[in-house]
């Protein structure tokens, strides 16, 4: 009976910062040899270049670099096999490839198979696919090489297995949305039911701009039981050991970490993806406009969590319309959460501009314009705070809102990251319970007052949108999957209303087009996933 002891590298890596991430990879590498006694360690697809590294994979100064990474880590590393992802020019083409490192010597490379060209993803545009199996024997257990998108599609698993495989690496940068945990081991337990052949499944974490991944790398049997589970959400190096009798290789149980529920996993995933896009691109904290509401106090509580507190800067803006309640809850979630906090009233510059284009207004009633004109206030104070202090502007919109366009472009929707950009509105409720839960810090009025963006006399949402109860399921059926208006009427939705709700949406892509990056939680969020025109005549 053999032994076979893997190591299960989930690591945060740093898009194109090469000689970062092979400094990990090295580091990691000896720590599985040396700790843990591994015999191999896997780390993740494209780990050297970082992923997703789009069209940095258009240069070739950045292709030589990622392969004078590969030997470096294949000369550094001795005594422990590596398997680690990265992009490969060979023979004219380009291939997102995997390496067997082993004492100094490139053993094999594997080329992906399957390129994914959907949704977040446009592998086509810089790969070309591979053709040949990747078998190489570790301990003398016959191992399958696969990379990410290889295990969704039969084929490849199937080939690796006819070729002798008797168990399945692979590795992956599989990015987050609500409950894809499930869907990923899901999409292994098919493989394992057509091949009998047990998989290991390494994922990265990190947030990257819109992306961010979770890790929750798994070991699955041959009758498709997980018997290891990475946490998710964090770094982590974990052993897996496996017996091989020559005829089969079978994984001893081990760390087991329970799935997230869908509320936490969206918490966990925004901390993670606010920390990341902070920290990566050198901003000294954030600062965000705290109005009292739900959006802003949880996007501050996340931002306080994943930054710490003394980080984190919120900054009251009231202006003649700003309840007293508003100014109550913002300072009191401030407090709770212990941030630095500001009252900066924008009643001059408000009353400035008013002043300045009243001639312009003359004979014109009081109308949205004047609202827009106080959230611009509003977004030219908190940008100067940020150009001051180095701190990064969050903006504070929701998915519902970004929908339908019920936000202020150079106002509210100004930053330069925005964490809730893919959360509906009642989600957003649910959230601010989850953080709760955590600790109570947001005011249990602040989830009980009806919303409000207080730009004019006892305004409320409800004044210009339907109930978010019936805004967001039209939402995610027209915006999420892509239901024609008829199919949403049909499930029962009022005509009027839907045809109303998807006009606004189509009419405010080039907003959209403008706001900051936000973090994708949903498999089909604004920016990389939904590519919609803004000139366009098709009526749905």
């Amino acid at each position: 009976m053999t032994r076979l002891r893997l190591a299960l590298a989930q690591l945060n890596y740093l898009v194109g910062d090469i000689e970062g991430n092979v400094a990990k990879i090295i580091a990691t590498a000896q720590r599985a040899r040396d700790e843990l006694k591994a015999h191999a360690v896997i780390f993740t697809e494209l780990a050297i270049s970082g992923y997703p590294p789009d069209d940095l994979l258009l240069r070739a100064d950045f292709i030589h670099a990622c392969r004078q990474g590969l030997d470096r880590i294949r000369e550094a590393v001795k005594g422990i096999e590596v398997i680690v992802g990265f992009p490969q020019q060979y023979d004219g083409r380009l291939y997102n490839a995997a390496a067997v490192l082993a004492d100094g010597q490139v053993r094999l490379v594997y080329h992906k198979h399957e390129l994914p060209n959907y949704g977040v993803f446009d592998e086509k545009r810089y790969f070309s696919p591979g053709e040949a199996s990747g078998l190489c024997l570790m301990k003398g257990v016959p191992v399958g090489l696969s990379i990410c998108e290889d295990i969704w599609h039969a084929g490849v698993v199937e080939q690796a297995v006819n070729a002798g495989a008797r168990l399945i690496l692979n590795i992956n940068a599989s990015p987050f949305h609500i409950h894809k945990v499930g869907q990923r081991e899901a999409a292994v337990h098919a493989r394992i039911a057509a091949t009998g052949v047990p998989v290991v499944y390494v994922n990265q974490i990190c947030g990257q701009d819109e992306l961010v991944f979770d890790g929750a790398s798994f070991v699955m049997d041959s009758h498709g039981e997980v018997v290891l589970r990475a946490p998710e959400f964090e770094e982590s190096l974990t052993v897996a050991e496996f017996d091989w009798d020559g005829d089969n290789v079978k994984p001893h149980a081990g760390l087991l970490t329970p799935i997230e529920d869908e509320s936490m996993s969206i918490y966990k995933a925004i901390v993670l993806a606010i920390r990341d896009y902070t920290h990566k691109n050198h901003f000294r904290g954030a600062v965000l406009g705290l109005s009292g509401g739900i959006d802003s106090s949880v996007v501050l509580a996340l931002a306080a969590d994943a930054l710490g507190p003394e980080n984190v800067e919120a900054v009251m803006m009231p202006s003649r319309f700003t309840s007293n309640i508003s100014l109550e809850d913002a300072k009191a979630l401030a407090e709770n959460l212990g941030v630095k906090y500001s009252v900066i009233s924008i009643e001059p510059a408000f009353n400035a501009f008013l002043e300045m284009l009243k001639e312009e207004f003359a004979g014109k009633p009081w109308d949205v314009t004047e609202e827009n004109i106080q959230a611009r206030c509003r977004g030219i104070t908190l940008m100067a705070i940020s150009n001051k202090t180095g701190k990064l502007v969050l903006s504070t919109g929701n998915k519902s809102e970004m929908s339908v366009g019920y936000a202020t472009l150079y106002g509210d929707m100004a930053g330069g990251f925005a964490p809730i950009k893919d959360v509906m509105k009642l989600k957003v409720y649910q959230l601010a319970e989850t953080i709760n839960a955590i600790r109570p810090v947001i005011p249990q009025r602040v989830l009980e007052r009806p919303p409000s963006a207080e730009l004019a006399p006892d305004q409320k949402d409800e004044d210009s949108l339907p109930p978010y109860s019936i805004l967001d399921p039209i939402l995610e059926l027209y915006v999420e999957q892509d239901r024609a208006v008829a199919e949403i009427i049909a499930a029962g939705f009022d005509r009027k209303v839907v045809e109303r709700v998807v006009q606004m949406v189509d009419r405010n892509e080039y907003k959209r087009r403008q706001a900051p990056p936000g973090v994708r939680i949903t498999p089909r969020a604004f920016g990389r996933d939904r590519r919609w025109p803004i000139t366009h005549g098709f009526k749905p």
